[in-house]
């Protein structure tokens, strides 16, 4: 769709999310506490744990909060042994969709997962089901305000950015993994913290759905982001802004 930002309705959620401060907190929390185990407690030497750090002042998560969670992390304490769980499988339409968990119960999540496919006319999948519809790629947004699109398109592909999109929405740039934290951390030196940042699941099909499939993929996705072990929720469908911007209204 012409003009339509390919990102929209991976991130459609945020708003609701930012609405839910106590469940974003323990989400945030819990990230920070898997990648100070992984990878330490230093954030300039963990790429990951930077990362963790930034979405968290970006939600306003207290720097107490962080602290913990990093002290969980490294010191191996209640609370850190989470698992990272991928689950992919289609909503309604034949929409694909993929479900990342920090769990420390498998079967627990596993469970919860697949009954809420089930209730909204989907189907849990095996691994590898649908990844082949999504692309794994750094994903840095910055508003429109900062740059006009010349600029902001020489700038990322000079520091080794694959992409740049550039809408009235704003500008939206995307890396491959390995690139992510050194193209995030240069733009952010030229152009300040970035509005929207993160390794995401970009769609490489995309599956057109109508407003009532639109209606259920939306109430799934609702649904599994309101479990306390998902940590992202990615989709593939493709509906015009209008009938997006409606179905939000409805809540």
């Amino acid at each position: 769709m012409a003009g339509h930002s390919k990102f929209k309705n991976i991130q459609h959620r945020k708003g609701k999310q930012d609405a839910k401060r106590a469940k974003v907190f323990s989400k945030l929390g819990r990230e920070i506490t898997v990648a100070s185990k992984i990878g330490g407690g230093d954030p300039s030497m963990n790429p990951r744990l930077r990362l963790a750090i930034a979405e968290a002042k970006a939600q306003s998560m207290p720097k107490v909060n962080i602290e913990t969670a990093i002290q969980k992390g490294v010191g191996g304490g209640v609370g850190a042994d989470y698992v990272e769980i991928r689950y992919e499988g289609y909503a309604p339409g034949g929409v694909a969709v993929i479900v990342e968990a920090l769990t420390d119960n498998k079967n627990r999540t596993a469970g919860e997962i697949r009954s809420n496919f089930a209730k909204l006319g989907g189907n849990l999948g095996e691994t590898g089901s649908v990844g082949f519809m999504f692309d794994r790629v750094g994903y840095v947004a910055y508003p429109i305000s900062v740059a006009g699109a010349e600029a902001m398109f020489e700038a990322a592909l000079e520091i080794g950015a694959e992409n740049v999109e550039t809408t009235q929405d704003g500008h939206e740039i995307t890396c491959a993994p390995d690139e992510f934290a050194a193209v995030r951390d240069a733009l952010e030196v030229r152009f300040g913290a970035p509005e929207s940042q993160g390794l995401i699941w970009q769609p490489n099909i995309q599956a057109e759905v109508s407003e009532e499939q639109a209606q259920s993929i939306l109430k799934l996705i609702d649904i599994l982001e309101d479990n306390d072990d998902v940590q992202s929720v990615t989709t593939n469908f493709e509906v015009s802004d209008e009938i997006m911007e409606k179905l939000l209204a409805a809540g």
